[in-house]
């Protein structure tokens, strides 16, 4: 059984503050990472010393906390935005 992947092909509701960054919902979870980076690199939210943080704009500190954040713990904060 695959059901590893399905959950990244089924489409999920997104929260209001969540669809402010990537927007209109429903989408699938890889669509949502996948839209989550385009916006972290289109407002250059990465940080320059370290690509593996990123430094939240408004917009995104809604959805993942005002403070600098690890790549890797960005995608469970996000997760809670999904449902």
């Amino acid at each position: 059984m695959m059901a590893g992947n399905n959950a990244l092909q089924k489409p999920v509701q997104l929260s209001g503050d969540l669809e402010a960054v990537v927007g209109k919902g429903p989408m699938t979870r890889a669509q949502v990472t996948s839209k989550v980076w385009e916006y972290i690199k289109a407002n250059n939210l990465q940080d320059q010393k370290d690509k593996r943080q990123i430094n939240p704009d408004a917009k995104l500190g809604a959805v993942i906390g005002k403070d600098q954040i690890s790549m890797f713990k960005m995608t469970a904060a996000v997760s809670k935005h999904l449902s």
